[in-house]
């Protein structure tokens, strides 16, 4: 049995949260609609994987909406019930003042307006709150949930109070309820504690299982390896798109293109592009070759129609002998055409989005004569005469200049022999 304490409270409820236990005494002769729907709640796991979404420093800490947002909640009888009993009438005391820290309140909007949230005080004489929220509770002190709260009192919050990292209830037991059950709360209570698990709080927040500190606790090295090289590329990806380097962070290297090197400087384009057609249809090849001198760079690369035909070329080539030359082939890299499509807008052939999500340029086809599609729809855009400047229209303004121009060359001989 529960011990009684002084003012005839008694330990009845402890929260598990994923900070340390709190031990609670209810004051269940003063508060007793308070503590019944607190108890009940508890009872049929409500506040179970439900977070502390409002902790401020030296003043509160609030939970109990299964929302998460604060705005959310309901009274055991509205459970039961429906919503016209969602909330339930105040119980203030004026006995029972927030004078010390871990007094046990109800949240609410306004007068009578309880339903399931609530807040521990984290400092003593907290006297603006008297008579506003009805006091049910308090940890006992000697306990370790003093503790417990001053832990969740240091936790960094955004500018709302949002702890930075998820403060969880986790579990709720009840030790000691006086209170007989009020019809239809068996079919609430389940069988067994429902699992904690990730939800939609953890997508912004550090989960509370987390460990900010070492974040690589309990993983293999292959697993801490992948991660630090993971966040190194995604770094320097953000910093080549904060330089214009990049389109967006995301960009990735499209999967059907080939990069060639060590290639002899005779072989050309159209040589690669016979060799590799074996393996399935080209869209482009391309010998990159010098801007000034136009000899060959001696790398290339090829695009295939499908990532099939892509790999394939790529196990098959490698180190095959070109010209008297044993050539290099590996997977592309390169973003450079995603970066000069993005420059070029609309007029590139740009799907929605980018790169390795639905990004890709659509790249070089060839017509029946031979002739690069893009290459035409490209002049075709250059040298239409609805996308030319339109030539100004003539004003007065312009005629008095012209004839201010004419005067002044008509007069000039004039002028030249009156000053000599």
């Amino acid at each position: 049995s529960a011990a009684t304490r002084g003012g005839g409270s008694k330990m009845a409820v402890i929260l598990e949260t994923s900070l340390g236990d709190i031990f609670l005494d209810l004051h269940t002769d003063k508060c007793p609609k308070a503590c019944q729907n607190f108890l009940k709640l508890c009872k049929m796991k409500y506040y179970n994987n439900v977070i502390f979404h409002n902790v401020q420093k030296d003043y509160l800490a609030q939970t109990g909406d299964p929302d998460g947002t604060g705005r959310g909640g309901s009274s055991i009888w509205g459970v039961l019930y429906g919503n016209q009993a969602k909330y339930f009438d105040d119980e203030i005391s004026k006995k029972l003042k927030h004078t010390k820290k871990g007094t046990l309140s109800m949240a609410n909007t306004g007068p009578n307006t309880n339903g399931s949230q609530f807040f521990i005080t984290l400092a003593d004489d907290l006297t603006s709150l008297d008579e506003k929220y009805t006091i049910f509770g308090e940890v006992p002190e000697g306990e370790d949930g003093l503790d417990t709260l001053d832990k969740i009192n240091a936790a960094f919050c955004d500018e709302g109070g949002r702890p930075l990292q998820n403060i969880r209830v986790r579990h709720t037991v009840v030790v000691d309820d006086p209170f007989p059950d009020p019809k239809g709360l068996d079919d609430h209570i389940p069988d067994r504690s429902p699992e904690a698990k990730p939800d939609k709080h953890d997508v912004d927040r550090l989960a509370d299982y987390e460990n900010p500190y070492n974040r690589h606790e309990g993983k293999s090295d292959e697993q801490v390896d992948k991660e630090l090289k993971d966040a190194t590329a995604k770094s320097q990806a953000e910093v080549l798109t904060m330089i214009g380097d990049l389109p967006s962070a995301e960009a990735v290297a499209p999967e059907t293109d080939l990069f060639v090197c060590k290639l002899n400087p005779v072989t050309t384009s159209e040589d690669l592009e016979t060799i590799f057609s074996q393996f399935g249809e080209i869209v482009s090849c391309d010998v990159v070759k010098d801007w000034k001198t136009g000899d060959s760079l001696q790398y290339a690369f090829i695009t295939f129609e499908d990532k099939e035909s892509c790999e394939r070329a790529y196990f098959k080539m490698e180190n095959a002998l070109i010209d008297d030359r044993r050539i290099h082939v590996d997977f592309s890299q390169s973003v450079s055409k995603l970066w000069g499509a993005w420059r070029k807008g609309d007029r590139s052939g740009m799907q929605q989005g980018f790169a390795g999500h639905a990004n890709q340029p659509q790249g070089r086809r060839r017509d029946k004569r031979g002739k690069d599609e893009d290459d035409n729809r490209w002049k075709r855009d250059k040298f239409d005469k609805d996308a030319a400047p339109k030539k100004r229209q003539r004003t007065s303004r312009d005629d008095r200049r012209d004839r201010d121009y004419d005067r002044r060359d008509r007069d000039r001989p004039r002028d030249r022999d009156r000053d000599r």
